[in-house]
């Protein structure tokens, strides 16, 4: 073991000196962390393998695009080459030495000593090489190579741009190591994994080893501790993957968000009395329920206030500078009263997770799924290699509360999250899985759903999500509407200080305004007690996208304790507070949609110019079809009528007997922005950004009131589609 003064040093001079696994520590290990030499090439033929001397240098762990790798290189480049010299410590004597690499995107090969120790295919999760037999003495060489085609339409990319400039919701890109890379000094058997599942209602954790090496005569024992104070202790003879330890805590103490309690684990392959292998970790105590339409943590309704969090930093890219600033990004979340994240479209580095594990902050683990042709099915295998490599990683997380492997993925990608779900749910039964965040779902047999939805009108948003505001009909209603688990996962992002940047929606005029608006959709969805959570957009600004509650550079700017006081009023989903439902009221349905077996439309996709929606213009050369209009996937039972282009106009003609009525209401089911007129009249228009992934109803009385006559009614429709999946479809529905 170091010395303080020794370790201080270290810290001083190398990057990211911490333990890069606080659930996974050995006691003997190197940080590799710092200066190494550095190449690049797009010519996959030029190898630096045997080069006396590289034309660069690198600080590892930050990828060559950041400013604190010293490059700051922002253009696209595919293979990258690494290398340094390390020293072996004398005092690991005949111990097994392993070289660990955090993250590497993205296809990784390893020499040591001039000799291939082996590859490694992803670029989000740790992976390492048993280098023992390559050493050559004390002193040694490593030579990292990575090669990263961002726009092959092959990889896993996240948010890093396919175009040479940052655009929209893509930014700056990462190439090649971006997390810690280290030696560790293991046994000659040794624990290569565990997998710590606590059993609250049998008051114990199950500890399942596996055991690297010989077996013959080595026993694992497991102690658990709180602080100094032995609370379990159990062994079982080591067996490969089959060895599994049940430690019984009496009186135990849960981990939750309000008391985040840790126990700590230990972890020791014993032969005869002597440990030839010693691994720390730490468990927490805490369960994960479905029960109806419910998520309990520890059998309570916990509302999951959720902020979408990209983990893109200004000086690291995907890297954070320091352990305090993982750290700080969660105090920064919390300070604002949210009590959880969505890791979106990154792989977060497990320093991260234990201070969510530490904090008691709730984590949904997402893949980077982005930049993925799922056309093409060469991508499947790689993803569903990574993804399992990433849950065994992080399952023991207590903080990490659900899996999402992918978000809003197009049709095409169908049959890998089917195969996806089913790897999660046979690797971690544990927790529920959503198998997309938003737009496209598949699967027959969904236990939690989702929906995303960046209407920045508070009234229509609290229209379409309150389980007790519309008094459709039950036929309107979805699977994900609310006989599962469902939450809103993305949500609000609205733009304040952009700058040159952009928000959803139109910014607010002044910060008034602002506190209107994020009050008014957010309280939409905590006043519904079938909504478990929701996630709002976004965390901190990220380079153009400026919708964050801080700055890029993570300086706050809103009032945190007003923030604080509207996130933490009490939610319906965790008091209980039903709203009265309204009756389902036998409505008039005088124009029908697909859920009503409704009327054929009239139909173009091409412009038909001014006046299109006015009651005497000519619409004859129009095609017919009936509702719903789509190219959608998970609704195909409504889209009776093919649409795949970017727009559609539509008009119906219906007639209305003159009876008095006292509501008017319209389900519409839109993706995404559309604009509904009556007889020439306006009565309904969403945001431009808007859509959603169900019937949603309408209040339209006072303008269906002022447009509605007695005889003959036009009702005209334009839907624009910018991207992933388009539908359109509404019913207008009449209550005397």
């Amino acid at each position: 073991m170091l010395s303080l003064m020794a370790a201080l040093a270290i810290s001083q001079t190398i990057p990211r000196p911490e333990h890069p696994r606080p659930d996974m520590m050995r006691a003997e290990w190197v940080n590799l962390n710092g200066s190494w030499e550095f190449a690049e090439t797009n010519d996959t033929k030029i190898s630096f393998l045997n080069e006396t001397k590289f034309p660069d240098k690198i600080t590892v762990p930050f990828c060559r695009e950041s400013e604190l790798s010293g490059l700051g290189r922002k253009g696209f480049v595919t293979n990258v080459w690494y290398r340094r010299q390390f020293d072996v410590p004398q005092s690991w004597g005949e111990k097994r030495v392993l070289l660990h690499i955090g993250a590497c995107d993205w296809l990784t090969t390893v020499w040591i000593n001039g000799k291939e120790v082996g590859q490694h295919q992803g670029g989000s999760v740790a992976f390492s090489f048993d280098i023992t037999e390559f050493l050559t003495g004390p002193s040694n060489t490593v030579v990292i190579k990575a090669f990263d085609d961002t726009v092959s339409g092959l990889q896993a990319t996240g948010k890093q741009s396919q175009r040479p400039e940052s655009h929209g919701i893509m930014y700056t890109r990462t190439t090649g190591i971006w997390q810690t890379v280290w030696l560790e000094s293991v046994g000659r058997s040794y624990i290569e994994n565990l997998r710590a599942e606590p059993d609250v209602a049998n008051k114990c954790i199950n500890i399942r080893a596996e055991v690297r090496g010989e077996t013959e005569g080595l026993t694992v024992r497991a102690i658990l501790s709180e602080g100094k104070t032995k609370v379990s202790e159990g062994s079982v003879a080591a067996d490969w993957r089959n060895g599994q330890i049940k430690l019984i805590v009496d009186n135990p103490k849960l981990w939750s968000v309000k008391s985040p309690f840790l126990y700590d684990l230990d972890l020791e392959l014993v032969r005869e009395g002597k440990i030839v292998d010693k691994l720390s970790s730490y468990c927490g105590m805490r369960s994960v329920t479905i029960r109806g339409n419910k998520i309990l943590i520890n059998g309570e309704p916990v509302f999951q206030r959720l902020v979408l969090d990209q983990g893109f930093y200004p000086d690291g890219v995907w890297t954070a500078s320091s352990d305090k600033e993982l750290k700080g990004d969660i105090e920064r979340s919390m300070a604002y009263g949210f009590n959880g994240a969505r890791l979106h479209q990154k792989v977060f580095e497990p320093r991260f997770l234990y201070w969510a594990d530490k904090l008691g902050y709730l984590c949904w683990g997402e893949f980077p799924n982005y930049g993925l042709n799922h056309e093409d099915t060469k991508v499947d295998l790689p993803v569903l290699e990574e993804w399992g490599e990433i849950v065994r990683r992080d399952r023991n997380h207590p903080a990490i509360i659900g899996w999402c492997p992918f978000n809003e993925t197009p049709d095409s990608a169908a049959r890998l999250q089917k195969a996806t779900v089913n790897l999660t749910r046979q690797l971690d039964p544990s927790r529920p899985v959503i198998e997309t965040s938003g737009w496209s779902h598949h699967l027959p047999d969904p236990e939690v759903m989702d929906a995303h939805d960046y209407d920045q009108n508070p009234t229509s948003f609290r229209q379409r999500w309150s389980s007790a505001s519309s008094p459709l009909p039950d036929r309107y209603s979805t699977a994900h509407t609310f006989d599962i688990p469902f939450m809103v996962s993305e949500f609000g992002g609205i733009g304040w200080d952009t700058g040159k940047g952009w928000g959803y929606g139109e910014p607010p005029k002044t910060i008034e305004e602002y506190f209107i608006r994020f009050e008014g959709l957010t309280r939409a969805l905590m006043d519904n007690p079938d909504m478990f959570g929701f996630c709002y957009t976004q965390l901190t600004d990220v380079e153009q996208e400026r919708n964050g509650m801080y700055t890029y550079d993570r300086k706050p700017k809103l009032d945190i304790a007003k923030v604080h006081a509207i996130l933490s009023a009490p939610s319906a989903f965790e008091v209980g507070a039903l709203p009265k439902p309204l009756g389902r009221e036998d409505w008039t349905v005088v124009v029908g949609s697909a859920r009503d077996s409704g009327a054929d439309w009239r139909y173009t996709e091409a412009d038909p110019g001014a006046g299109w929606h006015d009651s005497a213009f000519k619409d004859s050369g129009w095609k017919s079809g009936p509702g719903g209009f789509g190219n959608k996937g998970g609704v195909e039972k409504d889209a009776r009528t093919a649409w795949t282009s970017s727009d559609i106009w539509l008009r119906q003609r219906f007639s209305y007997g003159g009876s008095k009525f006292s509501e008017a209401w319209m389900p519409i089911h839109f993706d995404n922005a559309t604009e509904v007129y009556l007889n020439g009249q306006e009565i309904w228009k969403s945001d431009p950004k808007a859509w959603n992934d169900g019937y949603a109803g309408m209040d339209v009385t006072q303008a269906v009131a002022k447009a509605l006559k007695p005889g003959e009614n036009v009702i005209a429709v334009h839907t624009h589609q910018d991207s992933g999946g388009q539908f359109i479809d509404l019913a207008l529905l009449l209550k005397g």
